[in-house]
């Protein structure tokens, strides 16, 4: 996969792609093979730092106790203090109600045998517990912490998910090419190196809208294949436009 050949893709997405009256994410999907995800070894569980920022940043949580919560305040979307643990470890429903909004904890590292006591069984089954792999552990003294929020708020998590393939949205529609392929390129690399560098175990390289066309990166594509699915995407979309006009017209003569 080549610079060039991103570029190309991500132009037939463009241009292929049923519009929407939406702004739609772009995704990437990295197909793997000849890995037994039965070993926790061969899983893919990385962070990667976008080069441009993604429109929708990552939203970002602290644990923290009173060393750290004049740094926290302004600076997170959610702080929860050392004191106000048991409070949550009581309401196992809300933990589980703000890990879904949150994409990364942050956590002082004093406080962890307290936080996988209390958040642990949530946390970790929902893979969000604090992660030192990438820095979101941290001293409870430290000088300044906006840099680590800077960073973790373009960070990308690349993680097989137990199936054979890395899905990720490196960006938006609304971005131009250039910056997409940028961030393409640094995913693309991370699973490279976490492959030990083994290309033979990257099957194919996706590029789609979120509810777009997809396309393989590389692929000659003849004007019969674009033509043939060009009327199949529009022919959908009409679908969903006919659908979407009955539910809200179903949803007048109810009210």
């Amino acid at each position: 996969m080549n610079h060039r050949q991103v570029l190309e893709t991500l132009k037939l997405v463009r241009e292929y792609s049923q519009k929407r009256n939406f702004t739609q994410a772009v995704d990437l999907i990295i197909n793997l093979s000849g890995l037994n995800l039965k070993k926790s070894e061969e899983n893919i569980n990385n962070f990667v730092v976008l080069p441009y920022k993604r429109s929708k940043e990552s939203k970002l949580g602290i644990f923290v106790g009173d060393e750290l919560i004049s740094q926290a305040k302004g600076n997170f979307d959610l702080i929860i203090h050392k004191d106000d643990f048991k409070e949550y470890a009581q309401d196992p429903n809300k933990i589980r109600k703000i890990a879904k909004h949150i994409s990364f904890f942050i956590a002082q590292v004093n406080l962890m045998p307290d936080i996988a006591k209390y958040f642990g069984k949530i946390l970790g089954s929902m893979g969000k517990m604090p992660n030192p792999k990438s820095g979101a552990v941290v001293p409870a003294l430290i000088p300044d912490i906006k840099p680590l929020v800077s960073k973790l708020r373009s960070t990308l998590r690349i993680q097989t998910k137990n199936e054979l393939s890395v899905k990720v949205s490196v960006g938006t529609e609304a971005m131009k090419d250039e910056e997409l392929a940028e961030n393409i390129f640094a995913v693309y690399q991370n699973v490279f190196y976490a492959l030990h560098e083994d290309k033979h175990k990257i099957k194919n390289v996706i590029l789609k809208f979120s509810m777009g066309r997809p396309f393989f990166v590389g692929k000659e594509y003849t004007p019969e294949e674009l033509k043939n699915k060009d009327i199949e995407e529009k022919k959908k979309g009409k679908l969903e436009e006919q659908k979407e006009e009955k539910s809200l017209k179903s949803k007048g003569e109810k009210e």
